[in-house]
């Protein structure tokens, strides 16, 4: 991730970028949470672009290991050494350039938050 306003303007195009794939979603709302924007779908996180520039997404637990082979995919950490409960995954900012790679980890946010919330 580049380093001070440009760090900046790739996060915040980053949340731009959520937000117009997220528009059509009928309960969306944006909190801050992990230390970025979060953005929830009924009422469940799905994304969140954090400070350092990269991706959390919740995915289904039971796709965790599948989806850990995905390129730019880690275990998201609360803190360092630290690991979050599987179905939590960071994407790294520059596997998120396009936006079929975003659309992919919506996708696989977006499945999980509906077999959630049902």
């Amino acid at each position: 991730m580049p380093s001070g306003s440009a760090a900046a303007n790739a996060r915040t195009d980053l949340i731009e970028r959520l937000r117009a794939a997220l528009a059509d979603q009928p309960t969306l709302r944006e909190v801050s949470m992990f230390g970025g924007r979060a953005f929830m779908v009924n009422d469940k996180m799905v994304a969140c672009v954090r400070k350092q520039g990269d991706l959390l997404v919740r995915v289904a637990a039971d796709r965790h290991e599948e989806l850990l082979r995905e390129s730019g995919a880690t275990w998201a950490e609360m803190k360092p050494d630290r690991r979050m409960a599987a179905g939590w995954l960071s994407i790294t900012a520059t596997t998120l350039t396009d936006d079929d790679a975003l659309s992919f980890w919506l996708t696989a946010a977006l499945t999980h938050n509906r077999t959630v919330t049902e």
